[in-house]
């Protein structure tokens, strides 16, 4: 009976180290060029723009508004509000993907949990540019309900 105790022991220790190992490489990297949490606040965007193909829509050129409000963790809420059509918000969180020494911008999208894009990126403080090649985000160009894939390029300001 105490072997089995003892095994029974056993196992369960290698349960639950090997549980907080898997939990530990599900956590996403918030520290880079910068730590993430410089981003919390609220962020107004100067420009929001996607593109495809030879078509291109500027939210904030064509007089809608877009802003992001960031929390410490990378948790983060954008909304979007183009003149042509109701406001919306998506949701997620910024974080860095390292790869081979280096650490890419990168954004998990909670419409999309199991996937995230990388951006290139600038940030000084106060502004922040965000670009995304092919693919990288979504935009319904003819107001038809129906999302095409783009790429974005965002710039905000600390609001």
């Amino acid at each position: 009976m105490k072997k089995l105790l003892y095994f029974l022991f056993i196992g369960l220790i290698s349960l639950s180290i090997s549980c907080s190992k898997s939990d530990d490489e599900d956590e996403l990297t918030k520290d880079g060029p910068f730590p993430i949490s410089e981003l919390s606040g609220n962020w107004e965007a100067t420009k929001a723009q996607f593109s495809v193909s030879s078509t291109s829509v500027d939210i904030i050129e064509d007089g809608g508004t877009v802003t992001m409000s960031v929390q410490a963790s990378g948790r983060f809420t954008l909304t979007l509000n183009p003149v042509d059509r109701d406001a919306y918000t998506v949701t997620g969180e910024i974080f860095w993907e390292e790869w081979q020494g280096s650490f890419y911008f990168a954004v998990a999208w909670d419409d999309e949990p199991n996937d995230w894009d990388t951006y290139g990126h600038t940030y000084d403080g106060t502004t922040l540019s965000i670009n995304g090649g092919p693919d990288s985000g979504d935009y319904d160009f003819d107001n038809d309900g129906d999302l095409e894939s783009c790429s974005i390029h965002f710039i905000f300001v600390r609001s």
